[in-house]
Order: C-alpha cells, then sequence, then structure tokens
C-alpha cells in the first residue's frame, strides 16, 4: 500500500498549488459519483415503488367496481371490457386485466387477448390465497411491474382477480429523466467544487508564503540546526503559557536533560521565580533585563508573537560579564600597543632629526633618557608586581598617559607581590585599567596640573589600589548614584560605563570601594580586596 502511494505521489505535478488542486478535484469527483450513484439507486428504487403501490391502489378501485363485480359473475366480457377500458385511460395504466378463477381474461387493451389465459405465473396469491400485492413479470405487453387484487363475490369469495400494470420500460425512461437532472446537479456542484479547490489551493498556497513542502521541509531542518547552535537559551510559549520550543541551551540552564521533558508544561513548574514567566506573558517587548532563574541572575530578552505566545532568550550574566571582560582586556591590550607605538614612533623621528642635523649629544641624551625611565619603571614593576598581567597593565597605561601629556606617577613604595591565585586576574584589570582611564579623562579637563598617582599595597589582609588625579573631582550630583550604569558627569555617547563595571568586578571577587578628595585636588579611589576567598553573595 505504501508503495502504491509513492508511485501516485510521484506521478502527481510538483507544484503544491497544482497538486493540492488535482487532488481535492479528484476526491470530490469520486465523493459526488459516489452520492449520484446512491441517489440515482435510490430514485429508482422509489419510483419502482411508487409505480408498485399505484398500480395497487387502482387494481383495489378495479375491484370494488360494481360494474366489473356484475359483469365478472355474468360472464358479461364485453362489458367488463369497456369499464375496463374507461378506468385504464383514466389511470394512465399500460393495461387493466379483469380475469375469472380460472385465469382467463374477461380484458385487456388487445381484444384479441380476450378469453385466454393470464400469462405471467403470479396468480396464485390472489385466486388461491386471496392476497392483493405487487409482482414483476413478463406479460404479452413485455416486461411490467403490476398490482393484482382479488375480486369477491357477495359471499366474500374469490371469483377472480384484476391486474393493472406498467411497462418496465416506461418506469426505466422516467428514471433516465431523473437521472439526466441528477448528473445536473452534479455537474453544477463539480463545478463549484473544482473552483472552490483551485481557491482553497491558492490561498494555502499564500498562507505558506509561496513555499513547496520540500523547502518548507529544508527551513524547518534549518530552523532546528540554527536554534541547537545558538548557546542562548530560547524558549517560546503558546497563548496558554505552555512551552512550544525549548533548545539544548535552555534545558541546560532549566535543569532538564531534554526538550521532551519540557513541552507542553508551563513556566511555573519549572522555574523557582515567577521572572520569566511574567516577562513572557505581558505581551510586551522585554530587553535585557536581569532576572533570577533558578539561582542564577539571567540577562533576558522577550517578543510577544502575533496570535499570543511569546518567545525568550536568555543567557547567565556572568557568562556576559566574562564575554564583556575578555572585549575589554582585548580593547585594552589594543590600546596599549597603539599608544607604545605611536610614542615610539615620535620618539624615532625625533632622534632622526637630531642625528641628521648633527646634534649628537642631544639624541644620545634623549635615548638615555627614554632608555632609563622606562629601565626604571621596568626594574620597579620587576620586583614590585611581579604578575605579568598586573604589570603590563601599568607599563600599558604609563604609555598611554606619556601620550595624553599626563605624568603618572607609580609609588616607588608600591608593592604587590602577594596575590593570591583565586583573585581573577580579568577582574583586577577591569578594576584598575577602568579607574586609570577614569582618572586620565579627569586631568585631561584640567589645563593646569594633569597628574595621576597610583600605589598598591599587599601588607596585611588586604590588597590596596589606590588611584588619585588633579581632575575636578567628583560632582555631588552623582556621589550616590556613581557606580550605577551610565552615570557620568561627563557629556557623550558610550559614558558611565567604567566604574560601573569596576563595581561589578569589585561584587565578583567581595571587594570594597571608597572614594573622597586626594592631595592632588581631584578625585581619590581606594579599593579593598580581601586576599582570602569569600563568596561575594551573603
Amino acid at each position: 500500500m505504501d508503495s502504491l502511494l509513492v508511485q501516485i505521489d510521484r506521478l502527481l505535478p510538483r507544484n503544491l498549488q497544482v497538486k493540492l488542486s488535482l487532488l481535492v478535484t479528484v476526491l470530490l469527483v469520486v465523493l459526488v459519483a459516489l452520492i449520484g450513484a446512491l441517489f440515482s439507486d435510490f430514485s429508482a428504487n422509489l419510483l419502482r415503488e411508487q409505480v408498485g403501490r399505484k398500480a395497487l391502489e387502482v387494481a383495489h378501485s378495479v375491484a370494488l367496481n360494481p360494474d366489473i363485480r356484475q359483469g365478472l359473475q355474468a360472464g358479461d366480457a364485453a362489458g367488463v371490457q369497456a369499464v375496463a377500458e374507461r378506468l385504464r385511460l383514466a389511470t394512465g395504466a399500460e393495461y387493466v386485466v379483469v380475469g375469472d378463477r380460472r385465469g382467463i381474461r374477461f380484458s385487456h387493451p388487445d381484444p384479441e387477448k380476450i378469453g385466454l389465459p393470464f400469462v405471467g405465473g403470479d396468480l396464485r396469491p390472489a385466486l388461491e390465497e386471496g392476497r392483493s400485492y405487487a409482482s414483476q413479470a413478463v406479460g404479452t405487453l413485455g416486461p411490467s411491474l403490476r398490482g393484482i387484487v382479488p375480486i369477491r363475490d357477495q359471499r366474500g369469495e374469490v371469483a377472480g382477480f384484476v391486474a393493472v400494470g406498467y411497462l418496465l420500460s416506461d418506469i426505466h425512461a422516467a428514471l433516465r429523466i431523473k437521472q439526466k437532472e441528477i448528473l445536473g446537479y452534479v455537474g453544477v456542484v463539480l463545478l463549484f467544487g473544482v473552483l472552490g479547490a483551485a481557491v482553497i489551493a491558492r490561498g494555502l498556497k499564500s498562507a505558506i508564503f509561496g513555499l513547496e513542502p520540500r523547502e518548507i521541509a529544508a527551513l524547518y531542518s534549518e530552523r532546528g540546526a540554527i536554534i541547537e547552535t545558538i548557546r542562548e537559551g530560547i524558549v517560546a510559549v503558546d497563548a496558554g503559557g505552555r512551552l512550544t520550543l525549548v533548545n539544548q541551551a535552555a534545558c541546560g540552564y532549566l535543569g532538564q536533560s531534554s526538550a521532551g521533558a519540557l513541552r507542553g508544561r508551563s513556566m511555573a513548574e519549572i522555574c523557582n521565580g515567577p521572572g520569566l514567566e511574567v516577562a513572557l506573558a505581558s505581551g510586551e517587548r522585554v530587553l535585557d533585563r536581569e532576572l533570577d532563574l533558578r539561582g542564577r541572575t539571567m540577562i533576558v530578552n522577550a517578543l510577544p508573537l502575533q496570535g499570543g505566545g511569546a518567545v525568550a532568550s536568555f543567557r547567565p550574566r556572568d557568562e556576559l560579564d566574562l564575554l564583556a571582560r575578555e572585549l575589554s582586556q582585548m580593547q585594552e591590550y589594543s590600546e596599549i600597543m597603539r599608544a607604545q607605538t605611536h610614542e615610539y614612533s615620535n620618539k624615532l623621528y625625533t632622534i632622526a632629526g637630531l642625528i641628521q642635523i648633527g646634534a649628537l649629544p642631544e639624541a644620545l641624551e634623549l635615548v638615555m633618557t627614554e632608555a632609563s625611565g622606562y629601565q626604571e619603571l621596568i626594574h620597579t614593576l620587576a620586583w614590585a608586581v611581579p604578575d605579568p598581567i598586573v604589570s603590563g597593565l601599568i607599563l600599558g597605561k604609563f604609555n598611554r598617559a606619556r601620550e595624553l601629556k599626563i605624568a603618572l606617577h607609580f609609588d616607588p613604595e608600591s608593592s604587590l607581590s602577594d596575590l593570591p591565585a583565586h583573585i581573577d586576574r580579568e577582574h583586577l584589570v577591569t578594576i584598575l585599567g577602568n579607574l586609570l582611564d577614569n582618572a586620565f579623562e579627569a586631568v585631561r579637563e584640567n589645563s593646569d596640573t594633569k597628574e595621576v598617582r597610583l600605589a598598591l599595597t599587599d601588607l596585611g589582609e588586604d590588597i590596596i589600589l589606590e588611584v588619585e588625579d588633579s581632575g575636578p573631582g567628583i560632582a555631588p550630583q552623582v556621589a550616590d548614584s556613581l557606580f550605577e550604569k551610565g552615570v557620568s558627569t561627563r557629556a557623550g555617547a558610550g559614558r558611565g560605563m567604567g566604574l560601573h563595571l569596576v563595581g561589578r568586578a569589585l561584587e565578583a571577587i567581595g571587594g570594597q570601594i571608597s572614594y573622597g578628595e586626594g592631595e592632588l585636588g581631584g578625585a581619590l579611589f581606594v579599593v579593598n580586596i580581601p586576599k582570602r576567598r569569600k563568596d561575594p553573595r551573603p
């Protein structure tokens, strides 16, 4: 059976609209033909039943006619024939035959048949049992449907019979007329059915954007593959809040092994808190909202769907923070390299110019000054800050400060040799790098003194970082919200992120930060980072 269906499918056109139109049309033709055949058969049976009933009714009327009864008892065949013919013409019957108990005809449409035995062999129930009935038999006029009724005398005994008949050929002719009418109705139904099939097929093709089944299957496969390769958790719910789509990443974040265990369930059954469920049911766009999901802070984006339901994507905030830190670190390294390249290019051009004009002592002095400055800083960092990541950051910021004509002073008494391994170096780079960048920005606004100081201390139980600048200080209007996202005293796009990232990094490693006015007249930030590991969450 399956192979037959496959062969039929191969024979059908590949275009979905044409295929649907043909399939619906063929199905409609089969159904209408079946219904037409059944209705035609029903009409034929009904017509035969009606003709048989009419023949019996006419036969009963003839059997009760007093002239027929008297003529039969008196043996007056001529009188019976006259009355019978008159009744036949009045009722439209093919024949009205009256006969005695022996089956001898007293009337017949053909007078020559009078006096001869009745033909058909179906008189016994009427003459012997006295029953009335309809019968189909072949008589002298051909196959006919006839009603046979016994004629009784004054004593109630059977004295003869009456047979009223209609030829089957006439019945078939009437039936053909009915069938032609049925065929007309069938044709109209088929016409509207074919037009309807074409409209339905066209509407369906338009609803699926003109795609063919194989194209839809390919898109479905591609969609599934794309959703599964996305590292963000993706879920979709219907209008009733039931999950209809869950990718593998979402299964992991929701603590389930497979999507099959989640589909059809509500978010309230899976999540400890209502945050994600409310975001999906709100009917509004949700962008970058932080929500708690199974004990983890997620960054959630949700979009409502037309007709009900919604789609949401979410990913742990700590993973996004890690990506942001990695990007920030790469940008920092790129900035360091750019500053170093620019600074060394300027120095090389200067030295080359001094040599060309013959100022060799000045060129030698510049080389020695540069070498001694860098060598002194490198020597200080080598014993004070042995960690290569932190020392590399400080050296890069030193080059950046020289490019910006800012004096960056590194406290020679600084020490960061006791840096525990559990303190994330990326968090430390984020804290120190952003504080120095903010200090550079602050002193660039001060045209008189451009100075920044950096001190590191690892004595005691805490690591202490101090960054001081000679800028205008912290504005009172932002002092209480300094570490919030987007808060900045300087205008321009992209501001207000540095200290926010510092606060997030300190939260991750359990550190604290305080600020006030320093000796240089600007802002002083003091960071305390405990050396002992502790959970930043209470």
